[in-house]
């Protein structure tokens, strides 16, 4: 895997030496005032370079159904109810109530996760993250849109060929080491830029389940990317532009307890999950990467594997809501 990276922007390990702004931070690198973070690293020629991956134009949809995932996940995020009206005979319209952004497959917006010591990514304070303000919003990221370089990795089956156990339904730890052997099994070289996608096998299979099955899984736990500064170094050390995975929230869930990140003082929500320990906390605050999660990851591993091209054109557009926290990626992978 290649770590070459802009000259401009330092390693992981001098981010964390930072005193001009909160250590392990990105904040000001990408010049004064920026609300992108990583998604600057995809510039008009990292564009450019991606399509140049087009062979055969099979174009292959990264998004779940809206619904798929009911009951919700999170326990917090009641079903999408689609209605549809006409005011003449040869007339249809239609409107959502109740649609949660990051029900189903989704991109987490900068706005979704503050730091419990520094804030919002950017130092963004907290009451200009409200309805209707821009800052950080999701209309900055589809004004903008996703096009670049997406690499999948696939884990279930870098665990196979290790002969190391693996289900995809329980709590599993993906290191920064597993996410290196993944890509050297597979020949895929991480570049500025680019968009990475983890393959846990986790959505699929949860979504095979019935009611009972479901809730075993979630009882589980998740796998997931481990929290760790190493984990961290590798993400931006390789110039990761935005990381997404088939799994509920990226990580390993529950968390590891032995990060640093875990503040025993903090309380625990009334409803839904807690985020204390979670690495979207740095990610997303501090280094300013979006995340998706539960992207539909299926076919896409089918067509990466009987070719052996790990390598495509990604694009993203997600909703043009001003303030918007999160959106549906209306991801697709094109090969």
């Amino acid at each position: 895997m290649s770590s070459t990276d802009s000259p401009a922007l330092p390693a992981f390990r001098e981010l964390l030496r930072r005193t001009d702004a909160p250590p392990g931070s990105a904040w000001g690198l990408f010049g004064e005032g920026d609300q992108l973070g990583t998604l600057n690293r995809v510039t008009p020629e990292v564009t450019r370079a991606a399509a140049g991956l087009v062979r055969d134009g099979r174009v292959i949809n990264l998004d779940y159904p809206v619904n798929a995932f009911v009951p919700s996940i999170a326990g917090t995020r009641p079903a999408t109810e689609h209605h549809i009206f006409s005011n003449n005979p040869n007339h249809r319209d239609d409107w959502l109530d109740s649609f949660y952004l990051q029900s189903t497959s989704q991109i987490d917006g900068l706005r979704h996760i503050r730091h419990p010591e520094h804030g919002f990514y950017g130092g963004v304070a907290d009451e200009r993250i409200d309805v209707g303000t821009p800052e950080l919003g999701m209309q900055l990221i589809a004004e903008r849109g996703i096009a670049t370089r997406g690499v999948l990795l696939d884990l279930p089956a870098y665990y196979a060929e290790e002969g190391r156990p693996y289900t995809g339904r329980e709590r599993f730890a993906i290191t920064a080491a597993d996410l290196a052997g993944a890509a050297a099994r597979q020949a895929a070289e991480l570049r500025p830029g680019d968009a990475l996608l983890v393959h846990t096998g986790w959505s699929a299979a949860y979504l095979g389940e019935d009611d009972a099955g479901r809730t075993a899984m979630r009882t589980a736990g998740s796998p997931g990317l481990f929290q760790s500064e190493t984990t961290l170094e590798f993400l931006w050390d390789h110039g990761v532009s935005i990381l997404a995975s088939d799994n509920a929230g990226v990580e390993m869930f529950p968390v590891n307890p032995d990060s640093g990140w875990v503040y025993p003082d903090e309380p625990k929500p009334g409803r839904g999950p807690t985020h204390n320990g979670m690495m979207h906390r740095p990610l997303l605050a501090l280094l300013g990467m979006p995340l998706g999660e539960c992207w539909k990851l299926d076919e896409l591993v089918a067509a990466c594997a009987a070719d052996g091209r790990y390598e495509f054109l990604l694009t993203a557009k997600p909703l043009n809501l001003i303030g918007g926290v999160g959106s549906p990626p209306n991801a697709m992978a094109i090969r």
